[in-house]
């Protein structure tokens, strides 16, 4: 399966690899932002896999693991650069030595972020080990609007200096789309989506403007692949550890998937392909980037695309059965 990302031309795998959880441990403002303690050479592998089983499009960001996911990436497609889209996010203030991010300043509305944005990208090329970022996208999920054209204005002229060839924003404010996909080389907006959060207004946005929808939370941080009971407990490292997760994503995603479960794992899928399968039926668009950081689950996600999407009629029924 392949889609196009966005106005950009560019052709890639229908769904990427998200490599938050290769980054390994993390804080931003003292709270936890990682899923734990990794094995380097087993992301290398999964990553690595991942390529050989059709998947082409990988997203990280100089905040995963302070920039260690980047490391990782790089060093993991370095001899295959020509195969794959790279794509990374920027707009944080990061410690790389003492695994830290923050906002500049402190602030959410930091003008940091503005005459930061060369930086932030000349220190991920630094750390992916390449000279051109495929797209580069604007992490700052909350960003003042009226300061968003300026971030704007300074990719158009990251792109006019070739360091970057397309950018997009990492937002699930329409609002904020909206600004963004006014540049030229705007090719993407990176939200939320998955079967028990839909983000239809979003979606339209992607199709008004002609640009990819890059869904991070496609498996619900790993609550719709059935693998967790509603007590499980996750190390103190894990972002999921307490109650946050239990609330908002491991028990919404129990409930839904008792409804439906069985369209979910049809013609044979995992509860997870399944999901996958159900962000690919609801927009031509879309690009479902769940993590991977293992082999077994690049080898689980990647055949997912083998299955391809799910029928019209099992979309309306889901719908139905979830109340929609």
């Amino acid at each position: 399966m392949k889609r196009q990302l966005g106005r950009s031309g560019v052709e890639v795998s229908a769904m990427g690899m998200g490599c938050w959880a290769i980054g390994g441990p993390w804080t931003i403002h003292g709270h936890q932002a990682g899923w734990g303690e990794v094995d380097d050479h087993e992301s290398i592998h999964a990553i690595r896999r991942a390529l050989d089983l059709g998947i082409t499009f990988f997203d990280t960001a100089a905040n995963y693991g302070a920039g260690h996911s980047e490391c990782i990436l790089g060093r993991a497609l370095a001899e295959r650069r020509d195969e794959v889209v790279i794509a990374t996010k920027f707009g944080y203030d990061v410690d790389e030595e003492r695994r830290i991010v923050a906002y500049y300043d402190g602030a959410v509305d930091s003008d940091k972020v503005i005459t930061h944005v060369r930086r932030d990208c000349e220190a991920s090329l630094r750390r992916l080990g390449i000279d051109c970022i495929d797209l580069f996208q604007f992490h700052v999920n909350s960003y003042p609007l009226e300061k968003a054209p300026k971030v704007r204005n300074a990719l158009e002229s990251l792109v006019s200096e070739g360091k970057i060839r397309f950018y997009g924003w990492s937002t699930d404010r329409p609002e904020g789309a909206r600004v963004f996909a006014e540049g030229e080389h705007c090719a993407a907006i990176q939200h939320r989506l998955n079967v028990i959060r839909d983000a239809p207004e979003m979606l339209g946005i992607c199709a008004e403007f002609d640009l990819a929808s890059i869904n991070r939370g496609p498996l619900a941080r790993g609550a719709l692949t059935g693998k967790y009971d509603p007590d499980a407990q996750f190390p103190g490292q894990d972002l999921r550890h307490g109650e946050g997760f239990r609330e908002n994503w491991l028990l919404p995603a129990t409930e839904a998937l008792e409804k439906i479960g069985a369209i979910l794992t049809s013609e044979g899928r995992t509860l997870a392909q399944g999901a996958l399968a159900w962000i690919w039926a609801r927009s031509g668009r879309t690009i479902p980037i769940p993590g991977i950081r293992t082999v077994a689950q690049a080898e689980e996600n990647a055949k997912a695309m083998a299955f391809g999407p799910l029928t019209a009629g099992q979309m309306t029924k889901i719908d139905r059965l979830l109340g929609r």
